[in-house]
């Protein structure tokens, strides 16, 4: 998706035995690199697990090719880089394997390590915690043998583009920053843009991505459900003084490519060390696809991994390129949009009680004529728009939200919103067309209650009313909800 729910240990309120991060295996890796398992703590004094990749004893006298790094480097002096994961619970090191590989064979030693499933979750993270956890992981590296205290840096993608500059602002002893496909925006406007530019790409336009996608993302952030949803990646970049190098595909179709880069430069703007670059046909991670960013390939965009190693060799020699910007224009179809905090009436709050009072009064009118069914007391409606208005108005309400959750869950890039018709799916379109029946259905039975309400019993105006109630509340709702909109 917040609140996030600290534990009680990772308060440092109770002193209770440190909690695996994860079981994974070592990685296998190919035989011109050595591997060494190591345990560090986390934040909280969780037990992280992870895995130090460097150039095979045998391998260390011959030249990196196309890296920055002399293959002759000293074993004292070797840098070293901490890989920071993307967004998932408990992601083992081996999502990281070919990156870490890459870096290696140019030079470097590469901490990779499982990232932790203790206190992250779809609905509960904190970046600052996610931080000390790579904080943990730089001094665990700096304490290796042959790595040169001094020259050891971090790397972060995706999510780890905010992690690993929180790091870095928060510790001089991490010597460089690499992000690839950062975000500077909050990260409920980065993910409202990539659910929607999946959308567009499988077609999709009108109120589905202009109002209603955005609308159930602000209430389930106002809601609890998203965790860390307005973050701001801004201040922890203005106080980085370390060089930066920040990596973008040109078809990144989780963070918009266009709008971040020139935050970035923005809030870098006093670090006289900040490299932007930008890799051609090459997807969020800077791997190489051949779908414009859908489909991602195991391959590194070319010249990716030697910039890395050419760009740390120059910083941990003491010669950090200045700033400057290079590569082609990434590919960005659609803007993100502001996501302000709902207003009291368009809250979480407000929406469930909606969406009670929607149960209730749809679902009370068939279940008092069933009730008098059985007790073979039935007796005929006021008017058949009546029981129009009670199917319509809770199939509306609830498949429209079971709609819009499930293009939540399989949003973003690989969007799968079902047959598209005149920019619409068909799902979407049939929600609206029977939202218009509710609301015809509610003036018409408006209309016979009032011609025959003298004629009612109690019972039934009581029961009428709350229906009537129920479909006067439905339009204003649907409204905002984009149901009623083309």
């Amino acid at each position: 998706m917040r609140r996030l729910l600290l534990t009680v240990a990772a308060l440092g309120l109770l002193a209770v035995p440190p909690v695996s991060a994860s079981s994974g295996a070592p990685p296998g890796v190919p035989p011109d690199l050595k591997a060494v398992e190591v345990d560090f703590p986390g934040e909280g004094g969780l037990a992280m697990r992870g895995t130090i990749l460097t150039k095979a004893a045998k391998a260390t006298a011959e030249p990196a090719a196309g890296a920055g790094l002399s293959g002759g480097t000293a074993e004292a002096g070797r840098p070293g880089v901490v890989l920071v994961h993307g967004a998932g619970t408990g992601v083992p090191r081996t999502r990281l394997l070919n990156e870490a590989v890459e870096f290696a064979r140019r030079g470097m030693a590469v901490l990779i390590y499982d990232k932790r499933a203790t206190g992250y979750s779809l609905f509960e993270r904190s970046y600052s915690q996610l931080a000390d956890d790579a904080l943990g992981a730089v001094a665990a590296l700096r304490v290796q043998p042959g790595v040169d205290p001094a020259k050891v840096g971090i790397w972060g993608l995706s999510e780890g583009g905010w992690v690993a500059p929180l790091a870095a602002s928060r510790s001089r002893d991490i010597a460089f920053v690499v992000v690839v496909g950062a975000n500077g925006l909050a990260p409920l406007r980065q993910q409202t843009w990539a659910v929607a530019a999946g959308l567009r790409k499988a077609g999709v336009t009108g109120s589905l991505v202009d109002r209603a996608e955005l609308n159930l993302y602000r209430t389930i952030a106002d809601g609890g459900l998203f965790p860390e949803p307005y973050y701001d990646p801004v201040p922890p970049l203005t106080s980085i003084r370390q060089p930066v190098l920040a990596i973008w595909g040109t078809h990144d179709l989780l963070t918009p490519p266009k709008e971040s880069p020139p935050i970035f430069a923005r809030a870098l703007g006093g670090n006289k060390h900040y490299v932007a670059h930008f890799f051609p046909d090459a997807d969020h991670a800077a791997h190489l696809t051949p779908d414009g960013g859908v489909t991602r390939l195991p391959e590194l965009a070319p010249g990716y991994a030697d910039l890395v190693g050419s760009w740390v060799g120059e910083v941990t020699a003491g010669r950090p390129p200045t700033t400057r910007s290079s590569g082609p224009a990434p590919v960005q179809d659609s803007l993100t949009v502001p996501v302000d905090p709902p207003a009291w009436w368009e809250s979480a709050a407000a929406q469930l009680v909606a969406l009670v009072l929607f149960l209730v009064a749809f679902t009370a009118y068939p279940v008092v004529a069933l009730v008098r069914r059985l007790r073979g007391r039935s007796r005929p409606p006021a008017t058949g728009a009546a029981r129009l208005l009670s199917a319509g108005g809770l199939v509306s309400v609830l498949g429209s939200f079971c709609y819009l959750f499930y293009l939540v869950m399989t949003g973003g890039k690989l969007a799968a919103p079902g047959p598209v018709l005149l920019g619409r799916p068909l799902v979407w379109l049939a929600l609206q067309a029977l939202a218009v029946v509710t609301v015809v259905a509610a003036a018409r039975t408006a209309l016979a209650w009032r011609r025959t309400r003298a004629s009612l019993g109690r019972g039934e105006r009581v029961r009428l009313g709350l229906l009537l109630t129920g479909g006067a509340l439905f339009v204003p709702w649907a409204l905002y909800w984009g149901l009623l909109l083309p």
